[in-house]
């Protein structure tokens, strides 16, 4: 039995290295600090077999997308990811079990590095760096990993949260730490990775750097409801000067030029040796030109209308209509098809990105949320409207007045659904605001449906799960049945 949290130094990519070679050769820390970063996008064996579909990333977006309320599914599928879309989650779930171990297997490299680091008596400002890449890459994989198995902080901060691994000595057995004790060592380690890594030393955005980690910090702090945190955290990054608000103009291909366009703070680097074209691609799903991908998810009808209340909206430029030479919408099992391509056309190619992990914009609307959670109002809303200004919205700004009906956290929270959909946010955001998500929509979310069955010019009713209460046991994935075979210590949810 594979023991998913206890990843040993042979299994990862290194191989043969260990710590005391780490700490002894000249590219030994080097070495295996980007083997570490290499495991977000290579397709690694697991349980025996290697599947093209079992990525970090690919897990990453649709683990958290497809159970939101900005994509529709187009089809029953046997793909594991169609349970996130109807939230029949099971322990012995693939996509999920894939992404624990890996999260683990990330987090062994991260420690093995540490601890080779700690040995060394006067370390480099360049070795520094990389053992604070290290520390990061350790908090960000236990923060994504409390995201989907764990309940949010802001419902219950002493619901059992997940096994931390801050050691390559750490036992098999061992209990999950609460959600308050598991955000207390991730931000530990980000505090103490910002201060390991420089500026001089930096690798540049496609590894971890000292804003990276402050922007961790940002959106840690921000879904622990520490809201004065959120705030300093997010100046550190605004006000470092190392990052520019994309344009308008520029927004467009902001995605496909993610390793070079200033928005980015980090990226995981993709390159043309990395296009794993319509097998195994985080765009197969999304889009397709005929051949390049699979196609099945589409951006859903609420979050269509939402961007249609502005045409000039600069956002809409990556969702894409489907219609033939005629003019003629097109569809899927009756699904009108807009396809999503945020993680396309890097270098040309539809099936390459180099998805961002973090970017300027969520920096401002989380100071944004965190603005108005402490009720200040006008500069949640000029936050706000720096974005939108950016985004062909300068028509269209709030100017520090909160339409009437909603409230200054509504709007926040209404336009970080705009300007970070299918970026692994809309999920998380609805259910720590303890929100409801409504997915009262067409799409094969809804279980049992037929293409008969679906009639575009009204809304669903007398479906179940069309509404998911932030209350309900399906908001989070199950412990992977694997790891509570191997590791009696560890409980499962509900």
């Amino acid at each position: 039995m594979l023991i998913y949290s206890g990843c040993k130094l042979e299994d990862n990519p290194t191989n043969a290295v260990t710590t005391a070679s780490l700490a002894t050769t000249s590219d030994g820390l080097l070495n295996a600090v980007n083997g570490a970063y290499a495991l977000f996008k290579d397709h690694e064996s697991f349980q025996g077999t290697t599947d093209l579909n079992n990525m970090y990333l690919r897990q990453y977006f649709q683990l958290s997308d497809f159970a939101s309320d900005d994509v529709v599914c187009s089809q029953v599928t046997t793909d594991p990811f169609f349970l996130s879309f109807t939230l029949a989650h099971v322990p012995n779930q693939e996509n999920t079990s894939y992404f624990w171990y890996i999260s683990y297997k990330i987090i062994s490299d991260a420690n093995t590095v540490i601890e080779a680091g700690a040995k060394i008596s006067n370390p480099t400002a360049a070795q520094q760096q990389l053992i604070g890449e290290c520390y990061f890459l350790r908090a960000f994989c236990h923060f994504n990993l409390a995201r989907f198995f764990a309940q949010p902080y802001t419902i219950d901060p002493s619901a059992p949260g997940i096994v931390l691994r801050t050691s390559t000595t750490d036992p098999a057995i061992k209990a999950r730490s609460s959600v308050k004790d598991t955000y207390t060592q991730i931000i530990a380690d980000a505090v103490k990775a910002s201060q390991l890594m420089t500026d001089a030393a930096s690798r540049g955005v496609t590894f971890a750097t000292k804003e990276a980690a402050e922007a961790l910090l940002s959106r840690v702090s921000l879904y622990e409801g520490d809201y004065q945190s959120t705030i300093t955290y997010s100046n550190m990054v605004i006000n470092s000067g190392k990052f520019t608000e994309a344009t308008a103009s520029d927004y467009k291909t902001l995605f496909a030029n993610a390793q070079t366009d200033k928005e980015t703070i980090f990226c995981i680097a993709f390159d043309a040796l990395d296009d794993y074209g319509k097998l195994g691609s985080i765009e197969s799903q999304y889009y397709s030109n005929g051949n390049s991908g699979y196609g099945e998810e589409f951006a859903s009808q609420p979050l269509r209308d939402l961007y249609a209340q502005h045409p000039a909206d600069v956002r809409t430029s990556y969702i894409i209509d489907d219609v033939d030479s005629s003019g003629n919408q097109q569809y899927k099992n009756g699904i009108p098809i807009y396809y999503v391509t945020k993680f396309s056309f890097q270098g040309g190619s539809p099936s390459l990105s180099s998805p961002i992990m973090f970017r300027l914009s969520e920096m401002y609307l989380n100071r944004a949320e965190a603005e108005a959670n402490l009720g200040q109002t006008t500069a949640a809303l000029s936050d706000v409207d720096f974005i939108r200004s950016n985004r062909g919205l300068s028509g269209a700004l709030y100017n520090g007045t909160v339409p009437a009906g909603q409230t200054a956290l509504g709007v926040v929270i209404q336009e970080r659904r705009l300007e970070l959909a299918f970026e692994a946010d809309r999920t998380f955001t609805v259910y720590r605001n303890k929100m409801n998500m409504d997915r009262t929509y067409w799409g094969y979310h809804i279980l049992g449906l037929q293409a008969a069955d679906i009639n575009l010019s009204v809304e669903p009713t007398n479906y179940p799960n069309l509404i998911i209460p932030y209350t309900s046991t399906k908001i989070i994935y199950y412990i992977p049945e694997a790891e509570i075979l191997a590791n009696t210590a560890a409980t499962q949810n509900p």
